[in-house]
């Protein structure tokens, strides 16, 4: 949890095409994106100075718009700018970078085709999302009440607000029991997600993972699967049920806030942190560092 409140803290937000100070980063109480979650954002983080797949997440924000009917006024090159500069001026090399888009408060119903379409991005220090001692030792996970929703009922490519509303309210959840987080199945039954990241599990050597056909197919899920295939490891995309959870040896997460973090427990289930999950995670931590940092070490 932050020590300031995140509306005092200090520096800059870049909102519509201009920086303005924190704190006057305002928005209506009658927002249409507050009112009926018609909105859209990434998570980002940069490491060395420079963000981690920029244009990627740059292009996944406007496809999540797409997908939620509406356009961005910014271009994909004009979002990366923006956040490039935004890092510079708040004066981070290692942050986390945060861009969102909604509409506006023109009008307030169910209908606002004529809401103006906002962007604002942010930029803060957020070191890691679970506890560093506990991720050493893997992260302990209850099983969610809620599920990933059919995605005949909800735009599950992307990455809109209104699909974490589910994913607050299972952490919180898990949070109140002991847990750091907890797995979502989907509407069938199948393994799915953590509340805010992917999961993988290890058996014999190879990895398994949920296919995402109902949920969001993360950058540091792709990455990860990279960087598994780039050691010979076979990577398996399938349906799981939860009764196999008793068969794996490992588990593991991936998430841009998350990173690679390994999991100890899963309710009843219990896994090891072994050598595939901590390869993976210094992998990844490797793979984020800019090239011009790796070549001066």
């Amino acid at each position: 949890m932050a020590s300031v409140p995140f509306d005092q803290m200090d520096g800059s937000i870049w909102i519509n095409g201009e920086f303005v100070k924190w704190a006057d980063a305002k928005i209506h109480v009658l927002t249409h994106g507050l009112h009926y979650a018609s909105a859209v954002f990434e998570g980002e983080r940069a490491y060395g100075g420079e963000i981690f797949k920029l244009a990627e997440h740059s292009e996944r924000l406007h496809e999540s718009a797409r997908l939620l009917g509406f356009k961005i006024p910014y271009a994909v090159a004009e979002i990366d700018d923006a956040c490039r500069t935004l890092l510079k001026k708040q004066g981070f090399q290692d942050a986390y970078v945060r861009p969102i888009a909604w509409r506006g408060s023109e009008q307030m119903g169910v209908s606002a085709q004529n809401n103006r379409i906002n962007c604002a991005i942010a930029i803060w220090q957020w070191p890691s999302y679970f506890d560093p001692a506990q991720k050493l030792k893997g992260i302990r996970l209850d099983v969610a009440e809620w599920r990933r929703p059919d995605p005949r009922t909800a735009p599950s490519k992307s990455k809109a607000a209104g699909l974490y509303m589910i994913c607050t309210m299972s952490k919180h959840a898990a949070e109140a029991k002991g847990y750091a987080d907890a797995m979502m199945l989907d509407w069938r039954g199948q393994v799915a997600e953590a509340t805010g990241a992917n999961i993988f599990f290890v058996k014999d050597g190879k990895i398994h993972t949920p296919t995402p056909d109902c949920f969001l197919d993360g950058i540091t899920r792709r990455t990860v699967v990279d960087l598994a295939k780039d050691r010979g490891l076979e990577v398996i995309e399938r349906a799981i049920m939860p009764e196999e959870l008793e068969g794996f040896e490992q588990c593991f997460l991936t998430g841009t806030a998350a990173e690679v973090t390994p999991v100890s427990e899963i309710g009843p289930y219990r896994f090891e942190v072994g050598e595939i999950a901590k390869t993976l995670m210094n992998d990844y931590s490797a793979a984020v560092q800019p090239k011009h940092a790796i070549a001066a070490e």
